[in-house]
């Protein structure tokens, strides 16, 4: 299985999307600052989940969901709460 994620920064008001095999694995190497994109804005939560049965169906959504179509989709359907 594939996993498309998206995580959120609560301090810096920021998201990030992102693909894997793995989600509790990958949001402690993101929390561990480990990767360089995401290391200035620790701690992440994850906020959404999309599962998907190959990487090619889950590279597909993830470029959607990193477009401005898809910014303007995660405004609209990713409720944060408090």
């Amino acid at each position: 299985m594939s996993y498309i994620y998206v995580l959120y920064s609560d301090i810096f008001k920021r998201f990030y999307v992102g693909m894997t095999d793995d989600l509790e694995n990958r949001l402690v190497t993101h929390n561990s600052s480990k990767v360089k994109s995401t290391k200035p804005y620790v701690p992440w939560r994850i906020v959404h989940t999309e599962e998907y049965n190959n990487k090619q169906e889950a590279r597909v959504r993830e470029k959607y969901l990193k477009s401005a179509a898809g910014r303007r989709w995660r405004k609209s359907n990713i409720i944060l709460g408090d």
